[in-house]
């Protein structure tokens, strides 16, 4: 089985997976500051799944979605 999310995070150049990471990190403080898996996984969906703003092309929600997934994954 493959994690696609975990792929996709790795297909990353280092510096934008760092980036990734920090920002996924940024925003579950804000939106789920207990550090909620469940929380986490909620917002990532809602990513995935096309809920964003203007501002944010859907590659980059796809990408910041896996990276909240991963956080998801290590809380």
């Amino acid at each position: 089985m493959v994690d696609f999310d975990g792929a996709l995070l790795d297909a990353c150049p280092p510096d934008v997976r760092a980036d990734l990471l920090l920002e996924a990190k940024l925003l579950a403080g804000v939106f789920a500051p207990a550090g909620d898996a469940a929380a986490l996984a909620k917002m990532a969906a809602q990513l995935s799944a096309g809920e964003r703003d203007a501002e944010m092309d859907r590659a980059h929600a796809r990408r910041l979605a896996a990276a909240l997934k991963h956080l998801a994954r290590s809380a």
